[in-house]
């Protein structure tokens, strides 16, 4: 038997999350009612209330509704309610957690969710899940369902719903893995344009007894594995597709944030960088692409992808941001530089090919680079075999030397 947060605002929601409780009890498992609501009494008793929710997160859930405020409540409860569920969880109080709830209940019970490492079960019914939900989902494997109907009251279509979501989180609960898998774990990050050099690597680090997680540049992907870096549970970082920065900078829709490239840097994780595909910067179909960039090298990728060329300027700035992003670095780090292009179309002979550009963007990442971080320049492609064995190895080199120092 485990134990199932049933998280919500239990003022304006508290019949349906009891629905939702007694049907994980029905299940042979133990739900723990947790209130987060605050306008009104709860219409049902919790086994957590909201004032043990907010003390919590320090906040003054009195002084909060004095203000008569909506949304300065949501964002409050929000706080504590990521604090609560936190705490919660380093104590193992609980083995999987759901919710109901508009954009107010989402917007609370998501932030705790979010502080719920990978792999934990989440499970978040919600009148927003059939739009955009990267705000509520955020890195993390948070399972949105639609609620269909708005979650106000019971019928027969908020039954099938629930019900169906009482199934799901119990059910995450009782699919334990056959097998763990114990190998120390390498993540990847990987383009469409970088695909041969981490395959090539993955052989090689799977030969020596690494499992390797490999995620896509497409903004999300470089988020999530910044996270799993966080979490404690990497033992090296194959980061060869930095291209989300190259979105960052000039606009484009795959950007990772600010704090990409900083995890391992900060966490000490062994690591090699190098400066994949940053000779691209991602827009949707031609139409999608800012009139200000009409005299700019494209490259049709696919109906709903167009590349952008970086220019020499951007390069620079690119090479910087890099450097600037490594000088954080408290662990073993290596760059990596394939001297004859940054991915695939950016070869010799290829559309992005622009020798002035990438030399502009290696000599910036020369010149603010600190000392102490090695540069390690290949005279290859960056899908070549050569650039792929040399890079897997420094790798290697650090994770060994970070284990026996």
């Amino acid at each position: 038997m485990g134990r199932i947060a049933v998280i919500g605002t239990l003022d304006s929601k508290g019949l349906e999350h009891q629905f939702i409780a007694d049907g994980i009890a029905a299940k042979g498992h133990q739900p723990v009612l947790i209130d987060v609501g605050g306008l009104h009494p709860p219409v049902v008793t919790p086994d957590v209330t909201r004032e043990e929710v907010a003390n919590a997160g320090g906040v003054d859930l009195a002084a909060v509704i004095a203000l008569k405020d909506r949304g300065a409540l949501v964002s409050a409860m929000a706080e504590a309610a990521a604090s609560y569920v936190k705490q919660a969880h380093q104590q193992q109080a609980f083995d999987g957690i759901i919710s109901l709830g508009g954009s107010g209940g989402t917007a609370i019970a998501t932030a705790a969710m979010r502080e719920l490492p990978i792999g934990f079960p989440k499970v978040m019914v919600s009148t927003m899940a059939s739009g955009d939900v990267q705000q509520y989902v955020g890195e993390k494997d948070i399972t949105m369902i639609p609620s269909i109907v708005d979650v106000a009251g019971l019928n027969r279509f908020s039954r099938l719903i629930f019900s169906r979501a009482i199934g799901a989180v119990c059910g995450m609960l009782d699919a334990v893995p056959t097998e763990d898998d114990e190998r120390p774990i390498i993540v990847a990050s990987m383009f469409g344009n970088t695909t041969d050099c981490v395959q090539q690597a993955q052989s090689v680090f799977e030969a020596a007894g690494y499992e390797v997680l490999v995620f896509h540049a497409t903004g999300a992907g470089g988020r999530t594995m910044e996270s799993l870096i966080e979490s404690g549970m990497v033992s090296g970082v194959f980061d060869v597709t930095t291209t989300e920065w190259a979105d960052e900078l000039v606009g484009g829709v795959l950007a990772a944030g600010p704090k990409r490239l900083e995890a391992a840097a900060k966490m000490g994780v062994p690591a090699v960088v190098a400066p994949g595909c940053l000779d691209m910067v991602n827009f949707g179909a031609p139409e999608s692409i800012p009139p200000s960039y009409s005299d700019r090298l494209f490259y049709q990728h696919n109906p709903q992808v167009t590349l952008m060329r970086t220019s020499v300027d951007e390069s620079r700035q690119l090479g910087k941001i890099l450097a600037t992003k490594l000088n954080l670095s408290t662990g073993p780090v290596s760059v990596i530089l394939p001297l004859k292009g940054l991915s695939v179309i950016g070869a010799e002979g290829q559309a992005f090919h622009l020798p002035e550009a990438d030399q502009v963007l290696f000599e910036s990442i020369r010149e603010h680079l600190r000392e102490g971080i090695p540069i390690i320049e290949v005279d290859a492609l960056v899908n070549d075999a050569d650039f792929a064995k040399v890079s897997a190895q420094t790798l290697l080199d650090h994770i060994q030397g970070s284990a026996t120092s």
